[in-house]
C-alpha cells in the first residue's frame, strides 16, 4: 500500500493480496490493483485496475472498474465499467456506464437524480458563465459533470473543488 498525495488529494494504491474491511470516512482515491476480498466502503474514488480481482461488497461515491469484481455494489454517483471489466453481482447506482467490452452479468437498480445536482442551466446561472460555454467543458471533459442521456448534471461540490484547483480563462 502506497499512500501519495496529488495536491489537497490522498491517493493510495493497493498492489498486494488483501482481505477483510477497509472502511474510509475521509474522501480518498483508493486504486485496488491487486486482490482484495472481504467489504469496502469507500468516500470519493475507487478504481478497480484491469488485473485487479475483487470479491467483496463495495459502497462508495463514484467507482470505476477494469477489473473482475464479484459481489454487490453500492455507488452514490456512478459507476463506470471499462474493458476488460468482468462484473458479476448486483449494481444499485445513480448512474451506470457500461463501455463497449465490458462485462456485466447481474442486476443493476437506478435511482433518481440526486437533488444536490445542477442541470446545465441552474449551474450556468450558478457560474454566471455562458450555458454554450458550460457545455463545450462539459462534452471536452473539462468539467466535472455527469451526462444521462443527452443532458449534462453538475455536482456542486465537485465543480467547487474543480474551480479551486484549475484557471478558468
Amino acid at each position: 500500500m502506497a499512500l501519495k498525495k496529488k495536491g489537497e488529494q490522498k491517493v493510495l494504491e493497493v498492489n498486494a493480496e488483501m482481505q477483510g474491511e477497509l472502511t474510509f470516512k475521509d474522501p480518498v482515491n483508493l486504486i485496488i490493483n491487486g486482490n482484495f476480498q472481504g467489504k469496502l466502503n469507500v468516500r470519493g474514488m475507487l478504481s478497480i485496475g484491469e488485473r485487479a480481482t475483487v470479491n467483496a461488497d463495495i459502497l462508495g461515491e463514484d467507482i470505476l472498474i477494469a477489473g473482475r469484481v464479484e459481489g454487490k455494489i453500492t455507488a452514490e454517483k456512478r459507476v463506470r465499467l471499462v474493458p476488460p471489466a468482468d462484473v458479476k453481482g448486483e449494481i444499485k447506482t445513480h448512474l451506470l456506464v457500461v463501455e463497449e467490452g465490458a462485462v456485466l452479468n447481474g442486476s443493476c437498480v437506478m435511482g433518481e437524480r440526486k437533488s444536490n445536482y445542477l442541470s446545465l442551466d441552474e449551474m450556468a446561472g450558478y457560474l454566471q458563465i455562458d450555458k454554450d460555454t458550460l457545455l463545450k467543458w462539459a462534452e471536452e471533459r473539462k468539467v466535472p459533470s455527469i451526462r444521462e442521456g443527452g443532458n449534462y448534471y453538475f455536482d456542486r461540490a465537485e465543480v467547487e473543488n474543480w474551480l479551486s484547483r484549475e484557471k478558468v480563462a
